[in-house]
């Protein structure tokens, strides 16, 4: 499908930028006009008949004009024209996780390896271990890493599925004859990573939804069965998507049965037949009599098993029904509860917006504060703030509090912690941050103790506040570095020090088990998008679902806490007053 090729073309030729070591910032641009083109609905030969490849967010003239090369020829010139330097199996290795542009460049060199398959034999044989900088624990993970690929690429980010399902929801429930239509499956449980994507619909007639799929679809799907109650089609990106048709008198039972767990499911099956009830995707019955004594929405068939209505994302087996039975259910906390971003990035460092830019976006969206954290000097691909840029950066966020007032733009920064420990910036420096976040991105292959004292150093320092997606994975690409995770916690815990949940679709870091451990031992968090875009804020959403699949409610999260409360914390300095004079 012409979208998934595009996407493809735009990661390889970020990639082939990065095998170039060329600057972060054009790398940054082709992912992120990639991710957008994922996410594009309309089929993007039709936005390229009519001209407007421009109106895609993140793609430019220069951009476009690669985009429509390819759609007219089949290939990239551009692409090809870097050739000897980013070789097409070069390329291949690198999709596997692990393998970075740089090894896989070696591996190819040396063994002229060029596929998965190959490099998993010379793995097996011994030889990637014999290559300058790699060794035998790094052939290990590279061969488990091949070995998992079958089952990686079956799965899709959540932050790429769910904006897909709403969009294809949203469609369906303007369609004449469609009374109801909802994600359902893991896209609602906010899985990380989700297979199929689930719509379920309520209509009297399954053709009316049919048609719906076929015609009422802002792009062509790929229908690959239809049948009276169930379809499923390939949407752009070639991802599966199933919609199931159900009567409205069944639509609660059938949205709880579709979206599962299946683990959940069963248990709710085995608390009903000791009720003398029937739960299945049509309602809830009467063993004795078959009468309906449930089914039209979620809240009475949990009512009716006498338990308190379970969200979604809890619904893993996972002691949410015993707590609802005993009424123990937290109240957890949603997007309407946070009143601020405590990670983003503009121009200072990797960004694409200025300050006032990513402020005023923030603001749109109901927010009280954004914190602006660009890069320190030392991770030196994202050009970071060196004394003279800070300075600058300062004094435009100072100008910036009085004309944007009430609304509060926080002077952060994300501090690198070096291979050393030490951190980027003197105490000096740092005391005239408003918000100091610590984040771990380079020597991550140092070892558990290592690894563990950079993290510990940087969460016992006194001016730091926030440590930045603590596992540094990245989604299907990078597995999280090895650290003691509960030596971790407690360290935050201690320090009264916030572990950061990042909503980045590529992180989702902490991951919600790890999150769950840090919660239950009362550390809080901060949530942010690691917004390096004004489209970027919106990944708040995806750390809010991160914290609700980890039982967090609102009083454990610093974005929710009132101006005077973050003030008080360890975590966070409270900015001067819009309009007066001194201070930072």
């Amino acid at each position: 499908m012409a979208n998934a090729d595009v996407v493809a073309l735009l990661e390889n030729i970020a990639l082939a930028l990065e095998l170039k070591q060329e600057s972060p910032f054009r790398i940054r641009a082709y992912r992120e006009a990639a991710r957008n083109v994922a996410f594009l609905i309309p089929d993007i030969r039709q936005l390229f008949a009519e001209g407007k490849l421009e109106e895609i967010p993140g793609v430019g003239s220069s951009i476009a004009e690669k985009i429509a090369d390819y759609l007219t020829t089949g290939k990239s010139a551009y692409l090809e024209a870097m050739g000897p330097e980013a070789p097409a199996g070069v390329l291949e290795l690198t999709r596997i996780p692990g393998v970075g542009p740089r090894r896989a460049r070696t591996i190819y060199d040396a063994l002229n390896i060029q596929t998965a398959a190959a490099l998993a034999e010379a793995c097996r044989q011994g030889q990637i271990r014999a290559l300058k900088g790699l060794g035998a624990a790094t052939e290990a993970r590279i061969l488990q890493e091949i070995e998992r690929l079958p089952e990686r690429s079956r799965r899709i980010p959540l932050g790429v599925a769910l904006p897909l399902a709403e969009r294809i929801v949203a469609s369906l429930r303007v369609w004449p004859g469609i009374d109801r239509a909802e994600p359902a499956g893991s896209v609602r449980r906010c899985m990380e990573m989700v297979g199929d994507i689930d719509v379920l619909v309520a209509a009297k007639d399954a053709s009316v939804v049919r048609d719906a799929v076929t015609r009422g679809l802002p792009f062509a799907p790929e229908l690959i069965a239809s049948g009276p109650t169930k379809m499923t089609f390939l949407a752009p990106g070639a991802w599966q998507v199933d919609v199931r048709v159900v009567p409205e008198r069944s639509w609660g039972a059938a949205l709880q049965y579709f979206t599962g767990s299946m683990a959940h499911n069963i248990v709710l099956r085995e608390r009903a037949m000791a009720r003398r009830l029937k739960l299945n995707e049509y309602g809830l019955f009467d063993l004795d009599t078959g009468a309906s004594v449930a089914g039209r929405t979620e809240a009475e068939i949990y009512e009716r098993l006498d338990l308190d209505w379970i969200p979604p994302e809890l619904r893993e087996a996972a002691g949410e029904i015993e707590a609802a039975e005993a009424g123990r259910l937290p109240r957890l906390v949603e997007s309407s509860d946070v009143r601020g971003d405590f990670h983003s990035h503009t121009m200072y460092s990797d960004g694409e917006a200025g300050i006032e830019a990513m402020a005023r976006a923030a603001l749109a969206l109901g927010y009280e504060f954004l914190a602006i954290t660009d890069h320190s000097p030392g991770l030196g691909i994202t050009h970071g703030l060196d004394l003279a840029k800070l300075v600058r950066q300062r004094q435009e966020i100072v100008a910036l509090r009085p004309k944007l007032a009430p609304f509060r733009i926080l002077h952060g920064i994300e501090l690198e912690i070096r291979a050393s420990g030490e951190l980027d910036f003197p105490d000096d420096i740092l005391a005239g941050f408003d918000l100091v976040t610590a984040s771990l991105h380079l020597a991550t292959r140092q070892g558990t103790e290592r690894i563990t004292a950079r993290l510990l150093a940087a969460l016992a320092h006194p001016l730091v506040g926030i440590l930045n997606h603590p596992s540094g994975r990245l989604l299907d690409t990078r597995p999280a570095y090895d650290f003691d995770l509960d030596q971790v916690i407690d360290a935050a815990r201690a320090h009264g020090k916030a572990l950061e949940i990042n909503g980045s679709y590529l992180r989702l870091d902490l991951p919600d088990s790890a999150a769950r451990r840090a919660r239950d031992r009362g550390v809080v968090f901060s949530l942010g998008s690691d917004a390096h875009s004004i489209a970027g804020l919106g990944a708040m959403r995806l750390a809010v679902a991160v914290a609700r699949r980890s039982l967090i409610g609102p009083d454990q999260v610093l974005n929710t806490w009132s101006a005077d409360r973050r003030a008080a914390s360890a975590a966070i300095r409270q900015p001067p007053v819009p309009g007066v004079s001194g201070g930072r």
